[in-house]
């Protein structure tokens, strides 16, 4: 089995260590990888705006993207749930036939990343080392959209060395939403200043979470507040193999 690689926009863009972290611990693990070339946007934030027709064209790219793939796996719950669960809509609004049937027959095999791991391969423990004590957050997507249960919680409980500290109210959105952060901001702020608050009552060093889309809303908070505490994604975290020195957003050194 050879599994293709789906790294969304923003994680190319500005998160790429996330991305290097999957490859790292599927690499250690013995898989096969390839990263199918002209991947692009999952259309998200153009479902978010209301643009759905356009948000229909690059599903129709990402079937054609990973056609022949085994397994799909990327790291982030967030895209992979707007393929699972929106990809048939937009298909079926789209009225074309062959679309709806191509879409149906790739979604079974597109996987968010701690998904994989611990459900489809029954892997718990990646040989990581990770010497912190780490708070985890849930992100809506993850815990609503693709139901991954505890696979985050049952990977970081198989890393060694690691202390892992409960987050009061972890389901509780942290605020972004994608363009909600931009349309309510005020509201947007305050399920982030809550989150925030939690996250501190902790004592966490880093917080981690499958989607580094709301690591960058925590993350953001942290930094104004000069909170001490920085944020990893979970893969980096899995990445991990020994106690060295890493700087914010670089993930484990």
């Amino acid at each position: 089995m050879r599994i293709s690689l789906f790294v969304p926009c923003f994680v190319d863009t500005l998160f790429p260590s996330a991305a290097k972290a999957m490859v790292e611990v599927l690499e250690r693990l013995g898989h096969d990888l390839d990263m199918p070339p002209g991947q692009t946007c999952c259309g998200q934030i153009h479902v978010n705006s209301g643009y759905r027709s356009e948000a229909a064209g690059l599903a129709r790219h990402f079937v054609d993207v990973f056609r022949g793939s085994d397994v799909v796996v990327a790291p982030s719950a967030s895209c992979v749930g707007l393929v699972h669960d929106v990809y048939p809509d937009l298909a079926r609004e789209s009225g074309d036939a062959a679309l709806v049937g191509d879409v149906t027959g790739l979604l079974p095999r597109v996987h968010e990343f701690s998904q994989f791991l611990a459900d489809e391969q029954g892997v718990d423990d990646v040989g990581a080392y990770f010497p912190h004590r780490v708070t985890l957050h849930t992100s809506c997507h993850s815990i609503r959209v693709l139901k991954v249960g505890d696979a985050p919680q049952r990977l970081l409980a198989g890393v060694k060395g690691i202390e892992v500290v409960p987050l009061p109210h972890a389901d509780e959105c942290c605020g972004f939403g994608g363009t909600f952060a931009v349309k309510n901001a005020e509201t947007s702020e305050a399920m982030l200043s809550s989150k925030i608050a939690n996250v501190l009552s902790t004592g966490a060093e880093i917080v981690v979470a499958a989607d580094n889309s709301c690591l960058m809303n925590i993350g953001g908070a942290l930094s104004r507040q000069r909170a001490g505490v920085r944020t990893l994604h979970l893969a980096e975290v899995l990445a991990s193999t020994e106690a060295r020195p890493w700087s914010r957003g670089s993930g484990p050194a």
